[in-house]
């Protein structure tokens, strides 16, 4: 990479870029000095004063409410250098991103409370515009203090210096930072004349720190990893630059700088959106698609809106976009998992932008599944710009005689992920389904899952995905794979000679046989996942319909272990709720304890396996949880059923272990 601007950067041909093909000059910089002029009006988000603000304030959420009027007056969240330097010391990174959330979450209400005050007069929320205010200017003027917007995680102070203090004269770039820049773009551009009544000289100092801070380290150098220019484009790329093309629009002043940024973040996306593959799925998962793919979408919209449809967003790549949510649904919040994501869907996902393009881009799947899961109630943790959209664009409430329902397609297979989801029947969470996984161990936030299957039943995932843990140090680290939740020996996955998965994209799948809707059937060969001739190792994970019955087969034939193997041959299914041995070659597996339950009509059913008993010995290791985000979905435990194969040894010089194993899953009664 180049780190002196007027130096070569990668520059994408017209034909791999999408942005580029669509909008040709209009998007280069000095076209865009003309088209953004008067962008902040176009915004679909009105400024203070409009009659939709008092209205809109409604909908914040009552506990969001009552802790906005409990707090107001009370001293901020302040995150200090001892919190920051955990980091360097410790691993832990929540301690300080903790703070900095708390804070900004605080801001977030205080800005919506002041929108929807009345000047002037008491009203509804117990006091007078102007302390609202007072409390917006309090919190913004915190941050443009603060003396790092960018997480410690992420900070490269200790690296390049040894130190564990933000170094001011460098900023770091990040998604930290990101967030900051753009809550100030937003604050500043719905409270903007108020502020400047009530306290001349903030605006200024925003604009100050948000060019130090972010637009100038983002036109200054191109080594931040997370432009894409090597070629990895990952989710940081969206994230951060649809922040920064709202930090542009509101805060930098002046046109030409204006413009160059916003012509530089199109770039940026030009390069995320070339990425996606044609059938639109993200290698992260569902739960990184809002701070991947959703963030494109919400940059994409803001340029819409500032250029008055000139950039117009609707593209062949977003259609396809928009659909990957509601294929990775199980039922209710349940959600296939797969990465650094956990199988729940979290309370701040901005459903209604999703709703919003779904309805504009004729996808009546994907709108009907933003409809279906739209609380109406967003919450703080979205950041303040999602919030306003959510507060004036929350999808029409469906009447209670004909509420909105997921599509829960009947199948969906990804080729780009090889990802299989099928149900037992479409259109309903009750029943069997079975999600199975190939791809690489070489993901953006990779977890060695090759192979790996989920079941759920009635909507509830029971031999499932462990999920993301709470981040610290080891998470991105070279030490990432000790953590339990990322080995594939805690994945419901093949354990040849007590041997893990490698890492890197070598360590593969390869298809032998993809599903049809007809016959949802999933054939992958996996020895190379663990260093071995690919067809050393086949799994076949089909759901059967008409018995309402899953299998889960495999069969190998492997070569000597490895140095440091065992001569056993293990196959791992993780399991939620309670397990239960019951006779010889049966077990059943029951939602009890797993949080969020009743995701369907009746209530979950359990899941009954069984197996040939001659074939394996048992073998049950129980995980407690002591990660409040992995316990936070599972319950108080995890428990791993293995079935080993001793391996057998030939009479001859050649040593080799083969067999078979199937596993069948049926719901309970």
């Amino acid at each position: 990479m180049m780190t002196s601007p007027s130096g070569p950067h990668t520059t994408l041909p017209a034909s791999a870029a999408p942005l580029a093909a669509a909008w040709g000059p209009h998007a280069s910089q000095p076209s865009l000095l003309r088209l953004l002029a008067g962008a902040a009006e176009r915004i679909s988000i009105p400024a203070a004063g409009s009659k939709a603000w008092p209205a809109a304030g409604l909908n914040l959420p009552g506990p969001a409410l009552g802790q906005a009027l409990e707090e107001r007056g009370t001293p901020w969240p302040q995150p200090l250098v001892s919190h920051y330097a955990r980091y360097f010391r410790d691993g832990n990174r929540t301690a300080y991103e903790g703070l900095v959330a708390a804070r900004q979450q605080r801001l977030t209400r205080a800005v919506v409370m002041a929108l929807a005050s009345d000047p002037g007069r008491q009203g509804a929320y117990g006091s007078d515009a102007e302390a609202w205010l007072d409390e917006v200017i309090d919190g913004a003027f915190l941050l443009c203090e603060q003396s790092s917007w960018s997480w410690a995680a992420h900070d490269d102070v200790f690296r390049r210096t040894g130190c564990v203090v933000p170094d001011l004269a460098t900023p770091y770039l990040d998604l930290g930072a990101g967030e900051v820049a753009a809550q100030l773009a937003w604050l500043d551009h719905v409270l903007g004349r108020q502020l400047d009544d009530r306290a001349p000289g903030l605006r200024r100092r925003i604009r100050g720190e948000v060019t130090q801070r972010v637009i100038r380290p983002f036109l200054d150098r191109l080594d931040w990893h997370w432009l894409g220019l090597d070629g990895d484009v990952h989710n940081w790329n969206p994230w951060i630059h649809s922040n920064l093309i709202a930090a542009a629009l509101f805060l930098v002043d002046d046109p030409a700088t204006q413009a160059q940024t916003v012509a530089r973040c199109i770039e940026g996306l030009d390069r995320f959106l070339a990425s996606i593959p044609a059938d639109g799925a993200i290698d992260e998962g569902f739960a990184y698609w809002w701070n991947g793919a959703g963030r494109a979408l919400e940059g994409l919209a803001l340029l819409e809106q500032a250029t008055g449809g000139v950039l117009d967003g609707g593209l062949p790549v977003v259609r396809e976009l928009v659909a990957f949510p509601h294929r990775m649904h199980i039922g209710g919040a349940w959600f296939l998992n797969v990465a650094d994501g956990p199988a729940r869907a979290a309370a701040a996902l901005p459903w209604d932008m999703l709703h919003r393009w779904a309805v504009r881009l004729g996808d009546p799947e994907a709108a009907a599944h933003a409809a279906a899961m739209a609380t109406g109630a967003p919450d703080p943790a979205a950041g303040l710009g999602r919030v306003l959209h959510a507060l004036l664009e929350l999808p029409e409430p469906a009447s209670t005689a004909s509420p909105a329902l997921p599509p829960l397609v009947a199948v969906t297979y990804l080729p780009s992920v090889q990802i299989m989801v099928a149900r037992e029947t479409g259109g309903t969470a009750d029943g069997l389904l079975l999600a199975a996984k190939g791809g690489h161990n070489g993901e953006h936030h990779n977890h060695r899952d090759i192979g790996s299957a989920v079941v759920a039943v009635d909507g509830v995932p029971l031999l499932v995905d462990a999920g993301q843990p709470t981040y610290t140090a080891q998470t991105f680290g070279p030490d990432r794979y000790g953590i339990r939740a990322m080995q594939s020996n805690w994945h419901s996955v093949p354990s040849p000679f007590g041997l893990e998965q490698g890492t890197g994209r070598e360590f593969a799948a390869g298809v032998l046989s993809a599903p049809t809707q007809e016959r949802p059937q999933l054939e992958l060969a996996l020895g190379a996942a663990y260093g071995f001739e690919p067809r050393a190792w086949i799994r076949t994970a089909e759901l059967r319909r008409a018995p309402g019955r899953i299998t889960i087969a495999d069969r190998w034939d492997l070569p000597a272990p490895a140095t440091g193997g065992t001569a056993d041959v293990d196959i791992t299914f993780l399991t939620a709720g309670t397990l239960s041995l019951g006779p010889e070659g049966t077990a059943t597996v029951r939602p009890d304890g797993i949080r969020a339950v009743g995701t369907a009509a009746r209530t979950p059913r359990g899941a009954a396996l069984r197996w040939d008993p001659a074939a394996v010995v048992v073998l049950v290791d129980e995980w407690l949880l002591d990660d409040p985000l992995l316990a936070d979905v599972w319950g108080p435990r995890l428990t791993r059923l293995r079935f080993r194969t001793p391996a057998a040894t030939a009479p001859c010089p050649v040593f080799r272990a083969a067999g078979a194993f199937t596993l069948t899953v049926e719901a309970t009664p």
